[in-house]
């Protein structure tokens, strides 16, 4: 298998001439020869990484490990991208009960190969052990990890443990760690987490407690919705397509507003009080123009949204389900819970989110924005003079 670094100039003939004879005494079985004449070539081209792996099959031949080993050694200092070297030192290494040498050598094969497109056929298998033989250690490791993290986990926050099996699970590549990617408003240095801790949010509970008056308010809304009920997702005429298309101007993702851009929406807040009052009650963004925003979200029979991003991470998105049939879920970054009705969460929805409904039944939630809980007071009073002034200046994009 030739080297996927670059080519060489023309060996020597007699490095040429050594290869052949070493390659026939492969192939009549006389493997001490091979190795006589492979060690011959190698010293007449001493920069052929092929030559080198020629000369680890026969040691290979030979049953001589630490041989075979350094030839291939030898080939990779001369192109750390050879993959049939890398191979080859993972199997050995795998055969050698070495783990940690093997797992850094099928890495390595593994990462190349990925750069084959396609694979060819005579590599498939090889790499496909290499794939398993990770797979397994990666298991067993984290196994073990999870264990050693169990001892402590409950001594440690809400926070801590969240972080803490995250870093495990994506040490060892169990798991994506997502950035924050926003449409809108970037503030720097925020911790980018997908879902929030309850110990943020004090005041959970009392809305939490209200999830009966703010259902029943609910059902009398889509009992007569009138012009309260709209599609969520409404592209601007001439908009291409998008992961939106397919929800534009329909139903199927349906809001009824409460709040939107800071502007309240009075006939439906006249007409769930129970649900005004208890917005009212939480220390919520205000924003001219802009904050906060309140609706309810209705998501129809085998729907589903999209994975996206959303504007800003200055705010944390607050979830309270009020009509979760079976069959729903709920996924940020590389977490994904199921709505549990009454049961309120809060999360970063500039982190890649998606949400399905895959029953034969509504589902329904509160959703609404408060500050990101890593923001201090003065650091949301900056953000208010901040859009204060843009505002002011008279060259604010409308939103």
């Amino acid at each position: 298998m030739a080297s996927m670094g670059m080519t060489s100039s023309p060996p020597p003939a007699s490095a040429v001439e050594a290869n052949r004879l070493g390659i026939a005494a492969l192939q009549a079985g006389d493997a001490e020869a091979a190795a006589r004449h492979f060690i011959a070539a190698t010293a007449g081209d001493p920069h052929s990484g092929a030559l080198q792996r020629n000369l680890a099959s026969a040691w290979r031949a030979l049953g001589k490990d630490d041989s075979e080993l350094a030839a291939l050694d030898a080939a990779l200092a001369i192109d750390r991208r050879d993959l049939m070297a890398w191979i080859r030192k993972g199997e050995r290494h795998e055969a050698r009960g070495e783990n940690g040498a093997a797992i850094a050598a099928w890495s390595a094969a593994i990462a190349l190969g990925g750069q084959l497109k396609p694979v060819p056929p005579p590599l498939e298998a090889l790499l496909a052990q290499g794939e398993a033989f990770v797979a397994d250690a990666t298991g067993k490791m984290y196994d073990a990890a999870m264990d050693a993290f169990g001892a402590v986990r409950g001594a440690l926050s809400e926070t801590e443990a969240r972080r803490g099996e995250a870093f495990i699970a994506s040490a060892l590549g169990r798991r994506r760690v997502y950035q924050n990617e926003c449409a809108g408003i970037y503030y720097p240095f925020l911790p980018a987490d997908e879902f929030f801790d309850r110990d943020h949010f004090p005041w959970l509970a009392d809305i939490e407690a209200q999830t009966d008056a703010i259902r029943a308010e609910l059902r009398a809304l889509l009992d007569d919705p009138g012009e309260a009920l709209r599609p969520y997702v409404r592209l601007e005429a001439g908009t291409p397509d998008t992961i939106w298309s397919g929800l534009d101007n329909r139903l199927d993702w349906g809001a009824c507003f409460l709040w939107e851009y800071g502007e309240p929406n009075q006939p439906v807040l006249d007409r769930c009080p129970a649900t005004a009052a208890a917005l009212a009650a939480i220390p919520g963004v205000r924003i001219p123009g802009r904050a906060p925003s309140a609706f309810f979200s209705m998501l129809r029979p085998r729907t589903r949204i999209p994975p996206h991003t959303g504007v800003t991470n200055t705010r944390a998105i607050i979830h309270l389900p009020l009509i979760v049939p079976p069959g729903c879920g709920f996924r940020v970054g590389g977490e994904t819970r199921a709505w549990e009705e009454g049961v309120a969460f809060a999360f970063d929805d500039t982190i890649e989110h998606e949400a399905w409904n895959d029953s034969d039944d509504l589902r329904a939630v509160l959703i609404f924005d408060v500050w990101n809980p890593h923001l201090s007071e003065r650091e949301c009073d900056v953000l208010r003079r901040y859009f204060a002034s843009a505002d002011a200046s008279g060259y604010a994009v409308p939103r």
